[in-house]
């Protein structure tokens, strides 16, 4: 998908409050294996490897244009590779600490994923992952709306995101399932209040939307997000609009 880091980074203080959150579940240590599914731009990675001193990390994520910015962090424990979670989870590799910070809701099946993330870690290891679950929220379904109506229907032949962000419920039985032990999952709501519904668009212009502008044509991107704009702001009038955004917290260490 075309990823955009400084659209990206528009909200970036919001998107990084749930990783500061994430790096607290960790049992820091010295001298780790590390990994991190879905690195972006490598700011996020080099703050995990500077939280375990010694550590070795690698950052991977299919997006050329994301790691552009990851060459400034490069150090001789810190490194980026361009690979996609898919082809690491079929690597033969393993870690110590397997960490994923707003990225594996892109990776479909997680019935299938979660036990394919335990695969990657050493024994006693630790998996450490946040994953957006706000696909209900008005921003989000809209999207799916408008894709199904005409002329962007046939433009996309039909097709729709399909979400595989599971309940936390099914998330814990999964790592239950698979010898992880101090089992630690959850949701928390991260309250942002936008100026008004262009806050809403800019927010979603740099996550969500990116799929459909992927597979619209370019002609019908401008009256796609015409028409995405009028129906949330229809929903979302007047200023200071509070979006209660929720985060699944996935976390448990390999017995």
């Amino acid at each position: 998908m075309p990823w955009n880091p400084e659209t990206y980074n528009k909200f970036k203080a919001e998107r990084y409050a749930p990783f500061f959150d994430l790096i607290k579940l960790i049992e820091a240590k010295n001298d780790l294996s590390v990994i991190d599914l879905g690195c972006g731009t490598g700011e996020i990675t080099k703050m995990l490897a500077d939280s375990l001193p010694g550590s070795i990390v690698l950052g991977v994520d299919s997006s050329s244009e994301m790691l552009k910015e990851s060459g400034n962090f490069v150090t001789e424990t810190l490194e980026f590779r361009q690979e996609s979670i898919e082809e690491i989870v079929n690597c033969g590799e393993r870690w110590d600490i397997v960490f994923s910070n707003a990225a594996i809701h892109w990776v479909e099946d997680h019935h299938t994923l979660l036990p394919k993330l335990v695969k990657l870690m050493n024994e006693g290891g630790q998996l450490a992952i946040q994953l957006p679950s706000n696909h209900t929220h008005f921003t989000h379904t809209a999207i799916k709306s408008l894709a199904s109506a005409e002329p962007f229907k046939t433009a996309l032949q039909g097709w729709t995101r399909t979400i595989p962000v599971l309940n936390i419920e099914t998330y814990a039985e999964i790592l239950y399932r698979n010898n992880i032990s101090a089992i630690n999952v959850f949701e928390k709501i991260y309250p942002h209040v936008l100026e008004d519904a262009d806050g809403l668009v800019n927010w979603v212009s740099g996550t969500a939307l990116v799929p459909y502008l992927e597979h619209l044509p370019e002609e019908l991107h401008k009256p796609f997000m015409d028409e995405y704009r009028k129906i949330v702001y229809m929903e979302f009038p007047g200023r200071c609009i509070f979006y209660p955004f929720k985060r699944t917290f996935i976390y448990g260490i390999l017995s």
